[in-house]
């Protein structure tokens, strides 16, 4: 059993039920402890679900190699090794402002330091990441494939013993030398940068100095050290992460944003929404799923708003015939510039100059980002940014409908 918190207050308690199951009741329905989640409610009758975890308890478990570390070092000691024991161990520290301890534990939240410069400087081939790995893994609610760990991080210059702030503070993301996706965390950094080119909301992102690691500052952390409430369009559909690439954009994402988002934001984040969709087309994201999408707010009662961006990645690169993520019209097939234009009008509520500068400004973006990235891979690895430049050129041209003019232009 575990006991939830938003923020530092406890909220209610977590437990199995009917053995695959699980359960959760507030402790206090008529207290003054906000609620968990936009999607529960509080009321005198627990949640429950009859297979592993409610959507806002699943959505942060670790995956891939993070979740593999951690059930291999907790498993044999707990005998068995279920999503609530997950939960148990990384509750601590999460992505949002839900929290997790013992049923009679107070929230112990405090994360070891780590100097961001040290990860900037580090060489891939040092122990550094194998390291953080092993130390910060108990600390990582966060979910994705690829491997990543949050740290409370530091600069050189400061005084850690003045530093306040108790939680993660940084998202490292990994590559392994050895695997298929090579210079992922290059590849996300230069995808991240047309997105900033565009004028999306992004947390501040810097690239190693070799290319090894991508260090995010969370966006979710407010100023004092405490955290927003975040929820992404997994929870918001009702799903668990197995089920994140289930359903086609125009419900399980433009709908939802629409159902969520307060009133008075809910046009500008459409259009945020939109233009964020559009850039995936253009780089070729073949994994923009319901989790790489979110909302954030102050509590379930405040404004709701639009998260800022993440995880953007050229996935062709890597798998050539990759497609979208959900569908469009029923159909994973990468969008041309025609069926861009109407989801934009249908969903998004924009006339035609606006989608056109849309198109146009995306575009751009890629064609000032482009003579960063040349060099960069053809230093470290220049298949790999072959790939990603002439997926960059395909989406433009085709799902932008604007030519082969614009990436060669900058070239």
């Amino acid at each position: 059993m575990l006991r939830v918190w938003v923020g530092e207050r406890s909220a209610g308690l977590l437990d199995r039920h009917k053995n695959r199951g699980s359960a959760f009741a507030y402790a206090n329905p008529n207290d003054d402890v906000d609620a968990i989640s936009l999607t529960m409610p509080k009321r005198l009758a627990s949640w429950t679900v009859e297979y592993g975890l409610a959507p806002i308890f699943d959505m942060n478990l670790p995956e891939g190699a993070l979740r593999a570390l951690l059930t291999t070092k907790f498993a044999r000691a707990a005998g068995s090794f279920d999503d609530l024991d997950l939960l148990a161990v990384v509750g601590r520290a999460q992505i949002g402002r839900l929290r997790y301890s013992g049923a009679n534990e107070d929230l112990v939240a405090d994360v070891p330091f780590q100097s961001v410069d040290e990860v900037l400087k580090a060489r891939r081939e040092g122990e550094l990441f194998d390291y953080l790995l092993q130390t910060f893994a108990v600390y990582s609610g966060i979910s994705g494939v690829q491997p990543k760990v949050m740290i409370r991080g530091v600069d050189d210059a400061a005084d850690w013993r003045q530093h306040n702030v108790r939680g993660a503070t940084h998202i490292i993301k990994f590559w392994e030398r050895d695997g298929e996706f090579q210079e992922l965390a290059a590849n996300e950094f230069f995808c991240m940068s047309a997105a900033k080119r565009i004028g999306l909301p992004i947390p501040d992102f810097r690239l190693s100095e070799d290319g090894g690691a991508l260090v995010v500052e969370r966006f979710d952390r407010k100023d004092d050290g405490s955290y927003l409430g975040f929820e992404d369009f997994t929870v918001l559909n009702g799903l668990t992460a197995a089920r994140k690439y289930d359903g086609g954009y125009e419900t399980r994402l433009f709908r939802r944003a629409g159902e969520f988002v307060t009133g008075e934001q809910r046009a500008a984040a459409l259009r945020s929404l939109f233009r964020l969709f559009v850039l995936n087309c253009a780089v070729r994201n073949g994994d923009a799923h319901l989790k790489n999408f979110g909302v954030v707010y102050d509590d379930t009662r405040s404004d709701v708003r639009l998260a800022p961006v993440y995880d953007i990645v050229t996935t062709s690169a890597y798998l050539p015939k990759d497609q979208m993520a959900l569908t469009l019209n029923g159909t994973p097939v990468w969008p041309d510039a025609g069926r861009l234009t109407h989801l934009g009008h249908t969903r998004a509520g924009l006339t035609g100059p606006q989608i056109r500068q849309t198109f146009e400004e995306t575009a751009d973006a890629l064609a000032d980002v482009a003579p960063d990235a040349r060099p960069y891979f053809i230093d470290h690895a220049p298949e790999i940014g072959e790939r990603i430049l002439a997926a960059w050129q395909t989406g433009v041209a085709f799902s932008l409908g604007l030519g082969e003019r614009r990436l060669t232009a900058s070239s």
